[in-house]
C-alpha cells in the first residue's frame, strides 16, 4: 500500500483516475464517432438514392412526354407511311436533331428497323434491332438498351396514322438517352458521392478513379447491390460504403446505380482527434494535480451549505437561506444556484399562466359549441327567407327567430364578459317566466343528441315579473344541458316545475341521472369544476349562480344521489312585485 501524506495519496489517486478516464474516454469517443460517421454516411447514401429516384422520375416523365410529342408530329407520320427504308432513314435525321437524343430509332409496327441514328460509336444496327424486338415483345414503353459498352434509356412510342384513338399503327418510335460520363458526373455532384452505373454486374460508366472500376465490378456482388442495403467494400487501400438502386425495375436487363462514399476519408480526422484528446487529458491531469493543493475547508463549507440548499430545493423550499462569500468559484456557483432557483420560481408562475391559457382554450371550445346551435338556426332561417314564395307572416316569423338566435348569442358573450365584473347589469322586461322556460325546452329538444330524452314542464301557477328573459333562459338552458348530459339517452327523464311560495317563485329542475359525484359537490358552483362530461369546462353552473345573484335570487342543489338530482331556483318577491328600478338596485 502506498505510504505518504494524505495529499500525496490524493494526488496519486487523482493522476491514476484521470489517466484511466482519459484512456477510456479516448476509446469510447473514437468508437462513438466511428459509429456516428458510419450512420451519417449510410443516411447520406440513402438520401442520395432517394434524391436520385425523385430526379429520375421527373426526368423520365419529361423524356417520355418528349417522345410522345415526336411520335405525334404529322411530318414524321407522313414519312412513316412511305414504308421505304432508305427514304425513312434519310428523312428521319431531321427528327433526330429535333429530339436532341443520343439514339433515334424508327421501326415498322412489326419491329423491323427502318432508321437508326446514334451519336455513340460502336452501337450497331443489329444491336438496335435486337433491343427493339425485345422491348416490343415485353410490351415495354421504356427500356434499357445496352450494346458495345453503351447504355441507353429508351422511350418507345407507337406511331399512329391519324388520331391515336383510331388504332391504325404505322410504326414505332424509339428515343434513347445515353448514360455516359456527363450523366455520371451530374449524378455524382447531386449525390456528393462517387457513382457507378452497371449493366448485369458490368460497369458501364463510373466516377471512381481509373484504376478502380474493374476491382469495383468484382467487389459489387449480389449482397452489395441489393436495394436498400449498405455494404462496405475496399478498393485499393481505401474503404467505401456503397448502396445500390435498381433502375431497371420491371424492364429488361439488370441496370443498377451504385453510390459510394469513402469511409477512410470521412474518418481521417479521427487521428487528429486522438492527439487532441490525449493533450486535453494530460492537461486535465496536471490541472487537477495543481488544484488538489488548494482544496481546504474554506471550499468545503460553502459547498456543504450549497448542498443543503439543493436538498431544500428538492423538497420544494425556495426560501432556504444561502450566503455568498467572496468572489471565488464556489461563490459563483452559489450565485448561479440562487439565479437558477429564482428562474424555477418564475417557471412555476409561467406554468400556472400556461394552464390558465389552456383553460381559456378549453373555454373557447365550449363557447364555440354553445354558439353553434344559434348560428345553425340563423343559417337555416336565412335560407328560408331567401324563398320568394313566402307570405309576409311567415317571413316575419323567420325574421323573429333569427333575432332570437342573435340575441341568444349576444347574451352568451355578455355572460362570459360578466366574469370580469363583480356585478353585471341586466335588462329586465315584464313578462311570464313560463314562456322563457318553454322556449328553453324547445331549444334543447331540437338538438339531435337530446331528442330521445323526455322533458316535461308543470306550472300550476302563472308568474308575471320583471326579469331579463335572455339571462333567465340561459339559466334554464344550462341546467337542462347538464341534466341531458347526465341522464341515459334511452331512459332519460327531466322534469321542470314552478310554483309560487312565500319567498317568491321557485323553479325545480330534476333528472333521473346518477347524481353529482361527491368529489365536486363542495365546489360545484366554482368556475371550471366538472366531472364526467365530454364537453364543457365547468362554467355552466357558475353562470347560473351569477345570473341568479344579479336577479337577487339563488340557486342550490336540493337533492342528489343515485336516483337523480334536483336543482332549485328561487326568485324573490321583489322581482315579482317590483319594477326595472327595483331590479337595478338588486344588481
Amino acid at each position: 500500500m502506498f505510504r505518504g501524506s494524505l495529499r500525496s495519496k490524493f494526488l496519486f489517486a487523482l493522476v491514476l483516475i484521470s489517466a484511466l478516464l482519459t484512456f477510456a474516454t479516448l476509446v469510447l469517443v473514437r468508437h462513438r464517432v466511428e459509429i456516428r460517421i458510419r450512420e451519417e454516411i449510410v443516411q447520406g447514401l440513402t438520401n442520395s438514392v432517394s434524391t436520385f429516384r425523385i430526379l429520375q422520375q421527373q426526368r423520365e416523365a419529361t423524356l417520355e412526354r418528349s417522345a410522345a410529342l415526336l411520335a405525334a408530329l404529322p411530318p414524321l407520320k407522313a414519312v412513316m407511311t412511305s414504308q421505304d427504308t432508305a427514304t425513312i432513314q434519310d428523312a428521319s435525321e431531321t427528327f433526330w436533331d429535333l429530339s436532341g437524343s443520343q439514339l433515334f430509332v424508327l421501326a415498322d409496327r412489326s419491329g423491323n428497323l427502318m432508321a437508326v441514328h446514334t451519336s455513340a460509336p460502336g452501337f450497331t444496327k443489329t444491336e438496335a434491332h435486337e433491343s427493339m424486338a425485345r422491348s416490343l415483345t415485353n410490351h415495354q414503353t421504356r427500356d434499357w438498351w445496352f450494346g458495345s459498352g453503351h447504355l441507353f434509356q429508351v422511350f418507345i412510342q407507337p406511331i399512329y396514322f391519324g388520331p391515336t384513338g383510331d388504332d391504325v399503327q404505322i410504326g414505332v418510335l424509339g428515343v434513347g438517352y445515353e448514360i455516359g460520363g456527363t450523366v455520371a458526373a451530374d449524378v455524382s455532384r447531386v449525390a456528393s458521392s462517387q457513382v457507378a452505373f452497371l449493366h448485369e454486374k458490368q460497369i458501364v460508366v463510373s466516377t471512381v478513379s481509373a484504376a478502380q472500376p474493374q476491382e469495383l465490378a468484382r467487389k459489387l456482388d449480389g449482397s452489395a447491390q441489393s436495394a436498400g442495403r449498405t455494404a462496405e467494400i475496399e478498393l485499393g487501400h481505401e474503404r467505401f460504403l456503397a448502396t445500390s438502386v435498381d433502375l431497371s425495375a420491371h424492364n429488361s436487363g439488370a441496370v443498377t446505380l451504385t453510390v459510394l462514399k469513402s469511409y477512410d476519408e470521412a474518418t481521417a480526422f479521427l487521428e487528429r482527434l486522438d492527439r487532441w484528446i490525449v493533450v486535453v487529458g494530460i492537461a486535465g491531469v496536471l490541472a487537477g494535480s495543481v488544484l488538489v493543493f488548494f482544496v481546504s475547508t474554506t471550499f468545503t463549507r460553502p459547498l456543504a451549505e450549497l448542498a443543503a440548499g439543493v436538498r431544500a430545493l428538492e423538497e420544494g423550499n425556495f426560501s432556504h437561506p444561502l450566503k455568498e462569500r467572496g468572489n471565488d468559484e464556489v461563490s459563483a456557483l452559489t450565485s448561479a444556484f440562487l439565479r437558477m432557483r429564482l428562474r424555477l420560481q418564475e417557471s412555476q408562475r409561467e406554468l400556472v399562466d400556461s394552464e390558465r391559457l389552456a383553460t381559456i382554450g378549453r373555454m373557447a371550445t365550449t363557447i364555440s359549441h354553445d354558439l353553434r346551435h344559434p348560428l345553425t338556426a340563423i343559417v337555416a332561417y336565412a335560407e328560408f327567407l331567401s324563398d320568394g314564395n313566402l307570405d309576409e307572416n311567415r317571413r316575419k316569423d323567420f325574421f323573429q327567430e333569427i333575432r332570437i338566435a342573435v340575441n341568444r348569442m349576444t347574451d352568451e358573450i355578455n355572460s362570459l364578459l360578466g366574469f370580469s365584473k363583480q356585478r353585471e347589469a341586466i335588462r329586465p322586461v315584464y313578462g311570464r317566466i313560463e314562456e322563457v322556460i318553454e322556449r328553453a325546452i324547445a331549444t334543447v329538444k331540437v338538438l339531435p343528441e337530446f331528442q330521445s330524452i323526455e322533458i316535461s314542464y308543470f306550472h300550476p301557477d302563472e308568474f308575471d315579473a320583471w326579469f331579463d328573459p335572455a339571462k333567465v333562459e340561459r339559466v334554464v338552458l344550462n341546467l337542462l344541458f347538464n341534466a341531458c348530459e347526465a341522464v341515459a339517452p334511452e331512459s332519460g327523464r327531466i322534469e321542470i316545475s314552478s310554483c309560487i311560495t312565500d319567498a317568491g317563485m321557485e323553479i325545480r329542475v330534476s333528472d333521473n341521472g346518477p347524481g353529482i359525484p361527491e368529489s365536486i359537490r363542495p365546489n360545484l358552483f366554482q368556475p371550471f369544476v366538472s366531472a364526467g362530461k365530454e364537453k364543457g369546462i365547468g362554467l355552466g353552473l357558475t353562470v347560473v349562480q351569477k345570473i341568479m345573484q344579479n336577479h337577487g335570487g339563488a340557486v342550490s342543489v336540493e337533492s342528489t344521489g343515485p336516483a337523480g338530482t334536483v336543482f332549485k331556483l328561487v326568485f324573490p318577491k321583489a322581482v315579482r312585485a317590483g319594477s326595472p328600478a327595483t331590479v337595478e338596485r338588486l344588481s
